[in-house]
């Protein structure tokens, strides 16, 4: 029995949603990154967090070209934060998909003070 050289062993693609979910996942994880509630015709219906749109390019490793929403905790450094998610989701998207990040564009769609626990008073 032989090993398999590189090209025998054949491909792994890995779907755009897929590095989506990835994407979003890890931004989430970043401290100072907030999730808000998503609401329908005026009715409340969840939270969501990060948002992202990946474009796929080739290469090897492969690319992608990042845009992503965020909420952002108030008061934060917007830089320090929106820089840890950069590094975050790099690292994320190399370990997890082989994949490497060609440009990643940052919007943050909001500033929010951390919710207010409320309960027995």
């Amino acid at each position: 029995m032989t090993a398999l050289d590189d090209g025998d062993r054949g491909r792994l693609d890995i779907h755009p949603t897929v590095l989506r979910k990835i994407v979003e996942h890890a931004a989430d994880q970043v401290p100072g990154t907030l999730r808000h509630e998503r609401r329908l015709a005026g009715i409340e219906v969840g939270d969501a967090g990060a948002s992202a749109r990946i474009t796929t390019g080739s290469g090897d490793p492969a690319v992608v070209d990042v845009r992503l929403e965020l909420t952002l905790q108030y008061p934060a450094s917007v830089r320090s934060v929106v820089d840890a998610v950069r590094a975050r989701v790099g690292d994320d998207l190399t370990r997890l998909a082989g994949h490497r990040v060609r440009t990643l564009s940052v919007t943050v769609s909001g500033l929010r003070g951390k919710p207010v626990a409320t309960g027995p008073q």
